[in-house]
Formats: C-alpha cells, structure tokens, sequence
C-alpha cells in the first residue's frame, strides 16, 4: 500500500516584551515537531514551523500563518494526514450570524500581530480539501471549542461531566486575551473611530483579514474530514506553565494541553492505535490529575471519532 503524505503546520506564539507574553508555547510546538517525527513517521522536511522566538526569520503573523496552511492544503492529495498545532492566545469575537436568534461571539486564535484567524478560516480550509483527506488540528489556546465552524461535539460541554480537580497547580496564565483588548489594540494600530472590528481590520491587513469579518460566515451542510482537538471548552481557559518544578522533575515552561496530548501518546505502546476520542479523553485525564481546570473537547464526524490518531497504525 502506498504511504500516504503526511504534512504539518505548527505554529507558537509567546508574544515576547508585551503585556501578553506567554512562556511556553514555542516549547510546545518545538516538542510537537519531535514527537510526529519519532512517533507518527511525518518527515521533517513536511514540516512547517512558525514561531515568534527572537530572531526568527519568518513570524507566525496572521497572513504567514494562513498563507502556511494555505499552501498545506494546496499540496494535499485524497488519502493525505495534514496537521495543524497551535500554541498561543485565543478570544471570542462578534459572531457573524446569530444563533438561534441571538446574538454571540465566536472563536479566534491571536497571531503575533493581532491578524485574527476564526473559525471560519479553518471552515474554508477544511471545505477544500482533496477526498479523503483529514485535517486536524490541535489548538491550545483558550475558548478553543469550535475553532471548525460548525464541525460536530464528539467530546464536549454538551455530553460529558466536569470532573473534579485533586490540585491546583501554580505558575500558570491562561491563553486569553478579551476581545475588548484585542479591539482596542487595533484601534491604535488603525487609528480609526468606527466600532467595526472589520474597518479596523481591513485597514490595517487588508486583504490578509480573515473572510469572517469582511464577508461574513458562509454557511456549511454536511459532514466533513476536519477534526478539532480544541485545550478546552469554548467558555473556558488553558494554562501556559512556567518553568519550574513539575512531578519531581525540573522542566521547561509549556502549555498544558500541548504537554498532556505529547504525554499521552508517548505512553502508548509501539503498536496500539489510539482513536481521537481515546486521545481526548486521556488527554482529560492527564490534565485532571495534574489540577487543571480545563476540559479538552473533540469535534469531528461521527467516523473521524473513532479513527486512529493521525493514523498512527499506517492505515
């Protein structure tokens, strides 16, 4: 059987020198390009990584990050695993329809200039790819549920329990940054008066914007082979840890999630084929047992659910 091309985009932002500096998230997509090159058989050279650790010569702006996965999609073939890894902040943005005739926010993940990226760019990049090919994508940001414009609650808010916590750990901050800051950020960036966050948007990244805010949210019918591994529900937040003391072993700064999926499948055996659903619900596992207050979510089709992770068995 011919291998199927297995293609990745990682990206990390620790937004260094502002007062949104995160620690580990460089750490994070840094361990994740060594774990799918040990563990899954992805070939570094198949690899994109984009991070905003000083003196990197591409930065994980807004259009370098879609113009990334862009090009990711582009080269994907029917049958093909692509993998996109985000480690940075998240917020909630105006909605760009109303939902059962109210009004509300949906979710983001925030570049190193503040170039928003919705939930509608993964829709469209999802909506374009070849047959039978998958994207997942594992965001650890916060309010990360439903970052796939409607893609289906496997594992969510709507049909699993929280669970308690045995501790709560400390040095950590979550991934969140209020969209009242990111809009006020752009303001100053844009130097307009308009309460439109797209006026702002456009004027200062024109046709680099995300679709969601220049020409609204299409609408989408059908299942799909996207699959959303998000760091936690759509109304919570995901730690970034600083260095320090973890378990009795000295480790690097780093984010929870990130920390509990590379844990998770570093504890499997050489030929066990773990499924989305498993790796989701170790994942909570990992996390409950180390304190946190965050519940990963997994959203996909009904068959994605149960398939193995990236593939792991060379299917």
């Amino acid at each position: 059987m011919e291998m199927r091309k297995r293609l990745a985009t990682l990206v990390g932002c620790n937004y260094p020198g502002t007062r949104n500096e995160l620690r580990g998230c460089v750490n994070d997509v840094e361990a994740m390009k060594d774990l799918l090159v040990e563990r899954f058989g992805f070939d570094a050279a198949d690899i994109v990584v984009l991070t905003d650790r000083p003196g990197s010569q591409v930065l994980p702006t807004g259009a370098n990050v879609r113009r990334a996965l862009g090009h990711m999609v582009d080269r994907a073939e029917p049958n093909d695993v692509l993998f996109f890894h985000f480690s940075g902040h998240g917020t909630l943005v105006p909605a760009a329809r109303p939902h059962n005739g109210h009004h509300h926010r949906d979710e983001a993940i925030v570049p190193c200039d503040f170039n928003l990226i919705t939930d509608v760019d993964f829709r469209d990049l999802v909506d374009r790819l070849p047959k039978d090919a998958t994207f997942t994508m594992l965001s650890d940001s916060c309010h990360s549920g439903g970052l796939i414009d409607d893609e289906k609650e496997q594992i969510g808010p709507a049909n699993s329990p929280i669970s308690d916590r045995r501790r709560r750990p400390t040095r950590r901050q979550p991934k969140y940054i209020p969209y009242e800051s990111v809009f006020s950020h752009l303001i100053s960036l844009s130097g307009l008066t308009s309460p439109h966050v797209a006026d702002h948007l456009s004027a200062i990244f024109g046709p680099d914007a995300s679709p969601k805010f220049i020409k609204g949210a299409p609408l989408h019918h059908g299942d799909d082979n996207g699959i959303l591994l998000s760091g936690c529900q759509a109304n919570e937040t995901s730690a970034d840890m600083s260095a320090g003391e973890v378990d009795g072993t000295e480790r690097k700064a780093f984010g929870a999630f990130s920390n509990a999926v590379q844990m998770v499948a570093r504890g499997w055996e050489e030929r066990e084929a773990a499924s989305y659903r498993e790796v989701v619900e170790r994942a909570r596992e990992v996390l409950r047992d180390q304190g946190f207050e965050q519940h990963p979510c997994l959203y996909c089709n009904d068959e994605n659910a149960g398939k193995p992770f990236l593939m792991m068995d060379g299917k």
